[in-house]
């Protein structure tokens, strides 16, 4: 698409950005949650045996969320250049590191699907063998996955700051970008540094999930229904 128009690169920002907050509440905030217990191994891997299709649901959920992200971080860089050409190709690149990350991280969770799938060469295994290597999956996908996030916290710093810079999109937006960018990286900082977080860790996703949802769903919107409207296109 050479010469796309600022109206269109704003679409499909706005596009990819919500379709990524609705299938991460679906993957991760109905699927994971809902089917992974804290500290119980054996009941983690009995509630993905009995429910592997929803899981591979989730998957799939998590693998359109990653194509949209790279859509998001090219249409972001075409609608943001002319506020700063550099930066705006910085927070591209930011964008599409955590996406590779992403994709990195669900390599573990293919893993597990193939662990549970009840394939008769997994026979060689106990059910303790088995549960004990899907946690490990598990927690590699969450690490990995907060090692990405911590880029992510990156690169909504940088497009905060352009929003800001920015003469046609609403600076409301910019700060809570920011905000947002700082409770990326603080919590899953932490989830990486501290060997005893994780029991802390949705409590305080209960707090920091606000300013975090609002920021991109709000950019998002804005993307849909002013992007690229008006003299700047």
């Amino acid at each position: 698409m050479v010469g796309i128009s600022q109206r269109k690169a704003a679409l499909i920002a706005g596009f990819s950005i919500l379709i990524m907050a609705i299938l991460a509440g679906f993957a991760y905030g109905f699927v994971l949650q809902d089917l992974i217990v804290p500290d119980n191994t054996t009941l983690t891997a009995d509630n993905i045996r009995s429910s592997l299709m929803l899981f591979r649901l989730g998957i799939f959920s998590f693998l359109i969320i990653l194509i949209c992200d790279v859509l998001a971080a090219w249409a972001l860089h075409v609608f943001l250049k002319q506020v700063n050409e550099h930066l705006s190709l910085l927070t591209a690149w930011f964008r599409l590191i955590y996406s590779a990350i992403l994709g990195t991280a669900l390599l573990n969770l293919v893993f597990v699907a193939l662990l549970l799938n009840g394939a008769n060469y997994l026979s060689i295994f106990e059910i303790s063998q088995l549960n004990a290597l899907v946690t490990f999956f598990l927690n590699g996908f969450h690490n990995i996955w907060s090692i990405g996030l911590v880029i992510f916290g990156c690169h909504l710093y940088v497009l905060g700051y352009l929003v800001l810079k920015s003469r046609y999109i609403p600076k409301i937006l910019g700060f809570l970008l920011i905000i947002a960018s700082l409770c990326y990286i603080i919590n899953n900082s932490a989830n990486l540094l501290l060997s005893n977080y994780e029991k802390y860790k949705l409590t305080v996703e209960v707090f920091i999930g606000l300013p975090m949802i609002c920021s991109e769903t709000g950019l998002g919107a804005w993307l849909l229904y002013g992007g690229g409207i008006g003299p700047e296109d």
